[in-house]
């Protein structure tokens, strides 16, 4: 369903997430969950409840980037673009994937289908999701 090439407007649409993710609500929730590494399901799952300290960050960082992957798996963005100008998404989708098919299976049939349709269809975006891949399971040795 993607755009074969990308056009102006999707360079306009890049810069309108971009600025987006500036507002100060967001880029404070952003740090939270850039802070964020689960090392088991419980600490996984505990986010994902309404009375974890960082739920509303969860909800507000995993939802937008669910949002503009979106828009490349409907056509509306260039895939290849979104995944050269996502690494923050990404490394989230890292974080969740290795819980994804429990979570899926007992709380959310639908979590991550488009972080999830994005690295299966771009290829740029594949080959960030492997470097993030690698530096959450840094980040989880360090930890």
């Amino acid at each position: 369903m993607s755009k074969k090439k990308p056009i102006h407007r999707d360079a306009q649409l890049i810069l309108e997430l971009y600025d987006l993710r500036r507002e100060a609500v967001m880029r404070q929730s952003r740090n939270a969950i850039a802070q964020w590494v689960p090392k088991s399901w419980d600490e996984f799952i505990a986010i994902t409840q309404p009375t974890h300290e960082l739920n509303a960050a969860w909800r507000q960082v995993s939802s937008y980037y669910e949002m503009a992957f979106g828009f490349a798996r409907h056509g509306i963005l260039h895939a290849e673009l979104l995944g050269e100008n996502s690494g923050e998404g990404l490394l989230l989708f890292a974080k969740v994937k290795p819980y994804l098919e429990r979570f899926r299976k007992e709380v959310a049939p639908t979590a991550f289908r488009n972080a999830q349709w994005l690295v299966e269809h771009s290829e740029e975006a594949r080959r960030r999701f492997k470097l993030m891949q690698e530096r959450v399971s840094k980040l989880r040795e360090a930890k």
